[in-house]
């Protein structure tokens, strides 16, 4: 069965290696960040429980819809009305200061690494 995410059709197993991709370009930028192992939801949907650098907690779901805060605890399904965000990236940075000032500086070393300065 094939899944929908930015208009792009996955498959089952894209969509795992979608959500591996995600943890693997935010965990450097974060305290933890996992697939939650409790919350399987649907074939249309990935949960994430993370804490930031802050020390806050949070599970997010990852559905055709976006990236989305679902509760202030891990593996619990308890926020249904709030905003959904295209990246995850756009979700940590309003939720996450330090998040912002880490995945920053690295960008900006990358570039410098570019640079040859």
């Amino acid at each position: 069965m094939a899944k929908e995410i930015n208009d792009v059709l996955l498959e089952e197993d894209q969509w795992k290696e979608e959500a591996a991709a995600v943890v693997q370009d935010v965990k450097d930028h974060l305290k933890e960040i996992r697939v939650s192992e409790i919350l399987r939801g649907n074939e249309r949907e990935i949960h994430f429980n993370l804490t930031t650098l802050e020390e806050n907690t949070f599970c997010v779901q990852l559905s055709s819809s976006g990236f989305r805060i679902v509760s202030r605890s891990y593996d619990t399904n308890s926020i249904s009305d709030g905003p959904s965000f295209e990246t995850p990236y756009s979700l940590l940075n309003s939720i996450s200061e330090k998040f912002k000032e880490s995945f920053g500086h690295a960008l900006e070393a990358k570039l410098q690494a570019l640079q040859g300065t």
